[in-house]
């Protein structure tokens, strides 16, 4: 093992010159607009009204009738990203202002969205188990079924519990032409010639759509090698689960059939299947932080342990009625289960038992088990009572949802289980005379949980606790006014509540005292978010720009920070103020290029101490520093395209000289990605970290447990996709 020294990068006035030209080119702005276009309008005026919004409204909502910061990620978005990573979330860091870096790993701790945990959905259902959140739901399924992404930016409770951060909604593929297709793709990426990192997948899409018939066929096998860093070792593997030396296999099936008077009827089933499972041939190698040494890995097996995985299975039944009482009925009926295991750790403290084996000896690892059933309805009336412009939308929600966290290895149950029961009648109106739309809404949360009495582990003095049932009900009101202003201007502003709870599972783990119940456990209780955002956007015939400002509180917010003694997270239950502001823009330089940006600064502070002032900022736990990303596409061809992307993080020191200090440095990265069609197909070239620079991990300069990772080196992946 060998202390880095600094060295010269050969590529840094390249990378200088690159920054500058695009810092040079591009004004700030556009967050209501898509991160995307699947089309080229580079001589119209970008027509909002174009695209159109399901998440939070349950029917289509035109992008330019919603008063709020919203980012719709087309499936060109999606591909471009895949040239270069397999990393699920990668896209949402490059394309979403307030979403924070990607950790290249299977967890994603500390990729919040605006400094707060987003609720993550798949076609409307939740992959996000809040009731003990693992930071494993990033990685729920093959990204090439994958339509497009909405998200919807800042506190909402539209969608139900978790969205205190807002919600990202990745909707599947569907047929859209008459007849069949397949696509088939493939891809091998590898990093310096080292065989170790070589990894390839193979994926099959087909799609039939006949008459009032239609038919989606997805599956994929993706097989990752080891990661190395930019100096040649081996990139260390996350204590919570790595994607390298894995294997995932993907099954998605969606099948329609429309039929009544005009097809207005439709019923659709689908079922998706997703599982990724480490390979077992690397072991951690830690490093020292103070040194400066990176954890890396060896060869080897884990010791005693099983694999890590990701299992996420989801079934569901989504009737319509489009002219049911002068309006649309949508019912979705659901059943979803969520797994995942974590990596084995030898001498972890939390989860030793001298019952097992002698204290700082017994080989352990955890599990996280979530089961989902439930109901999504809505039904939706444009023109209203003969009003023209005025639209209703209004529907109940049920789930129950039952989570626990095992250790596997000893058969313990170290978070018991907990029933949630929620009950969500809501209602959603707009008006639109004229330029002007306004909204407002209220959603009423009656939710219960449920835990039956339990003994804590050894770690926590196997103390007894008292089940209960938990009362969750909460009103959350909305409201909003967007006008649209002459030569293309409009504005906004909003007030919104969200709801969520504080990853229940912690809390009851950690009682370590005897008499204690359910019902007396503060940090039970759950988090409130009250939201308010404006903003401007301007779209012209070859720029685009739109800026927001924001500001949420929570007066019981729910807040991470590192326990000095066992380098975890701890749960605080503190207030938590955060403020931000975003840009984004699109300039269109001519027919052949295009040039996108977007910046994004947040602040959070909460408290140190139970009462003190909320004067203590937060770090990269919950708030990332600030983010400039842009890209220069040159579309040299009808058949050809090279794309340029830069990602900068800004560096950041806070709380310094006190408590929560912390230091994060910067850093500037580089992707080149290029793709040509012809009669064989179409053949893409993508290199992640084109300069090949040495970097720390954004995340892992926080120091927690067994988490000081350096980022990829240059990666090099060519990728082929032909339809028949």
């Amino acid at each position: 093992m060998k202390t880095r020294l600094p060295r010269t990068q050969p590529a840094a006035a390249i990378s200088a010159s690159l920054l500058f030209a695009l810092l040079s080119a591009t004004a700030f702005a556009q967050q209501v607009a898509p991160a995307a276009s699947a089309k080229d309008k580079d001589d119209e005026i970008l027509k909002m009204e174009e695209f159109t919004v399901t998440t939070g409204y349950r029917s289509p909502k035109a992008v330019n009738q919603i008063p709020g910061a919203i980012t719709l990620i087309s499936s060109a978005e999606v591909e471009h990203t895949q040239m270069l990573t397999d990393d699920a979330t990668a896209v949402l860091a490059r394309t979403v202002p307030g979403y924070a870096p990607t950790t290249q790993q299977m967890q994603n701790t500390g990729e919040t969205l605006r400094g707060r945990v987003a609720l993550r959905l798949f076609d409307g259902i939740s992959q996000t188990t809040p009731l003990r959140e693992g930071s494993r739901n990033g990685t729920f399924t093959d990204m090439d079924i994958v339509s497009q992404i909405e998200v919807i930016n800042g506190p909402s409770a539209s969608e139900g519990i978790g969205a205190a951060g807002g919600i990202i909604n990745y909707i599947s593929k569907s047929p859209t032409k008459e007849g069949t297709e397949a696509t088939l793709r493939t891809k091998f990426s590898t990093e310096g010639g080292r065989t170790e990192s070589n990894s390839w997948r193979v994926g099959l899409n087909y799609m039939m759509k006949q008459g009032n018939k239609d038919l989606i066929f997805g599956s994929s096998f993706n097989k990752r090698g080891m990661s190395f860093d930019a100096d040649g070792r081996r990139v260390g593997m996350g204590a919570s689960g790595a994607t390298v030396d894995s294997e995932a296999k993907n099954l998605f099936i969606k099948g329609g059939y429309n039929f009544g008077t005009n097809n207005a009827q439709r019923v659709a089933l689908t079922i998706s299947r997703f599982h990724l499972e480490g390979g077992a041939h690397y072991v951690q190698n830690l490093g020292d932080r103070d040194k400066k040494i990176t954890d890396s890995a060896k060869k080897g097996a884990p010791p005693a342990g099983k694999t890590a995985f990701n299992d996420f299975n989801q079934y569901a039944v989504a009737y319509k009625h489009n002219d049911l009482m002068g309006g649309a009925l949508n019912v979705q009926v659901y059943k979803a289960s969520q797994a995942m295991r974590f990596n084995p750790e030898l001498g972890g403290s939390d989860k030793q038992d001298p019952l097992f084996a002698p204290l700082g000896t017994l080989v352990e690892q955890s599990e996280i088990n979530s089961q989902k059933r439930g109901m999504r309805s809505s039904w939706s009336h444009a023109d209203l009572l003969g009003v023209k412009g005025l639209e209703v939308n209004a529907g109940f929600d049920y789930l129950e949802e039952t989570a626990q966290q095992r250790l596997a290895l000893t058969d313990r149950l170290w978070v018991p289980p907990m029933n949630y029961t929620s009950k969500a009648p809501f209602v959603q109106a707009s008006y639109t005379q004229g330029p002007v739309t306004v909204t407002a809404g209220v959603r009423h949360e009656d939710g219960s949980l449920q835990v039956d009495d339990y003994t804590t582990v050894y770690f926590a003095n196997r103390s007894f606790v008292k089940g209960g049932t938990l009362s969750y009900k909460e009103t959350l009101p909305n409201a909003g006014v967007i006008v649209r202003l002459p030569e293309h201007w409009s504005v906004f502003g909003s007030y919104s509540k969200g709801f969520t709870l504080p990853n229940v599972g912690i809390p009851l783990r950690n009682v370590n005292y005897a008499g204690q119940s359910v019902a007396g456990i503060l940090d039970l209780q759950a988090v409130v978010v009250d939201n308010k955002e404006g903003g401007f956007s301007w779209h012209g015939k070859t720029v685009s720009l739109s800026a927001s400002y924001y500001k949420s509180f929570s007066e019981l917010g729910a807040s991470l920070s590192i326990d000095p003694i066992t380098k975890d997270f701890i749960l605080q239950r503190r207030p938590v103020e955060l403020k931000g502001f975003e840009f984004t823009s699109e300039w269109k330089v001519s027919k052949t290029v295009r040039i996108n940006a977007l910046y994004s600064h947040a602040t959070g502070m909460t408290r140190t101490t139970e009462t003190g002032p909320i004067n203590r900022e937060q770090g990269m736990g919950n708030v990332s520093p600030d983010k400039f990303n842009a890209s220069v596409r040159w579309k040299y061809s009808a058949k050809g395209s090279v794309t340029i992307d830069q990602d900068t993080l800004r560096a950041r020191d806070i709380n310094v000289g006190r408590a929560g200090e912390e230091h994060t440095t910067g850093l500037t990265l580089f992707n080149l990605s290029s793709s040509y069609s012809t009669k064989w197909g179409d053949f893409s070239l993508g290199i992640e970290n084109l300069t090949n620079k040495y970097y720390i991990l954004p995340w892992a300069q926080l120091d927690q447990f067994q988490n000081y990772f350096a980022g990829r080196g240059r990666v090099i992946s060519v990728s082929h996709s032909i339809k028949f």
